[in-house]
């Protein structure tokens, strides 16, 4: 249960953090783009950067880079503060949106390209190409050309060219879009285990939020260049700190009542304890939601809606209140097959699991 929005700790340890950025502001202009914003990101561990377009996620990314230059703030790896650090000598690599592969050159060329810009000796280049590939399971692709391969085979050269300069810290800015929905799932997968094994620190940004729930230990939420809440995956999407995070995240049902002493009375005729006062919102998630026979509750409504979403049915309920209330149950929990336009009742699986939001 929710009792209204908390100030977020962004911090998971009391040790060092490998990456530190602190009230770091950028603006473009007369728009601001990040306010204050401050992250701890510990070792090995992948934060990601959740929010729509134009919040400030890549805006925050492209700084720690040193692509961009921030306003003012710190941002310091293993202590040491890399503001002013140029972005070739920052120990950070960065994995982009566009694979941005030399299509002339064969995928061990392309790999070992920053490190022979680096004057390294060909035996090492050779040696520490193999390593990566191995890692990224390419080994055996060493001289075949870019167009000779499928679109996750390209990531992970992508990849493989950073992960071969042995970055302190990864920056991934939308990796996956451009793939297609199955292989960018597969991808999701592959890339966090691959990221856990070898214990590197991350940043992750997208606008997706089932990729961040999956490849995530901890998301920041963000809106306006703020954080609205950073938390694990768990936390974010059954304990969101604001309406905003609620909604952003997942699929919600908001509904607008009044406390009564210390608890507000749901629809049907539950209640959830609240230290809020006045006019609030209450979060149910379609899955803490049941329907039955319009006979059993007081709270009714019309399906108007309803579609098979893989093992799920997600039904849409006009409410006798005016409200359409989104409503998801598994497929083999069905008592009996329910039809557009079927009278139901709806009642509330879990009232501990709504959260309460000042209206």
């Amino acid at each position: 249960m929710m009792h209204g929005p908390a100030g977020p700790s962004n911090t998971v340890e009391t040790t060092a953090p490998v990456l530190g950025i602190g009230a770091v502001g950028k603006r473009f202009g007369a728009t601001r783009v990040l306010q204050d914003f401050t992250l701890d990101v510990a070792e090995g561990e992948i934060v990601t950067l959740l929010g729509p377009s134009g919040c400030g996620k890549t805006t925050l990314l492209r700084c720690v880079a040193g692509f961009w230059e921030a306003d003012g703030g710190t941002i310091e790896i293993d202590g040491q503060d890399i503001v002013d650090v140029p972005v070739n000598r920052r120990p950070v690599g960065v994995v982009f949106q566009s694979y941005a592969l030399f299509p002339h050159l064969t995928v061990a060329r392309n790999v070992g390209y920053a490190l022979r810009m680096r004057n390294k000796p060909r035996a090492e280049v050779a040696q520490r190409v193999a390593s990566v590939l191995e890692t990224v399971s390419l080994t055996g692709f060493e001289n075949r050309y870019p167009s000779q391969l499928s679109g996750g085979q390209q990531q992970r050269v992508a990849i493989a060219r950073v992960l071969v300069m042995e970055p302190r810290v990864l920056l991934l800015d939308e990796p996956f879009n451009a793939l297609d929905a199955k292989l960018r799932g597969a991808m999701q997968v592959e890339l966090r285990q691959l990221i856990k094994r070898l214990g590197l620190t991350s940043i992750f940004v997208t606008h997706d939020q089932e990729e961040a729930l999956t490849m995530s230990d901890r998301i920041a939420v963000m809106s306006g260049g703020k954080i609205e809440q950073v938390a694990s995956p768990d936390e974010i999407f059954d304990r969101p700190a604001t309406a905003y995070v609620a909604d952003f995240i997942g699929v919600s049902n908001f509904l607008e009542t009044e406390v009564e002493t210390g608890h507000v009375r749901l629809p049907d005729g539950q209640t959830v304890m609240t230290d809020l006062t006045g006019g609030v919102k209450v979060m149910t998630r379609p899955h803490n939601l049941r329907l039955g026979p319009p006979e059993a509750g007081p709270w009714k409504g019309t399906v108007s809606f309803h579609r098979n979403v893989g093992p799920l049915i997600e039904y849409h309920v006009e409410a006798s209140d005016g409200n359409v209330i989104r409503v998801s149950a598994m497929r083999q929990e069905r008592d009996c097959p329910v039809k557009d336009r079927s009278q139901v009742s709806l009642s509330v699986i879990d009232p501990a699991s709504c959260s309460v939001y000042p209206g």
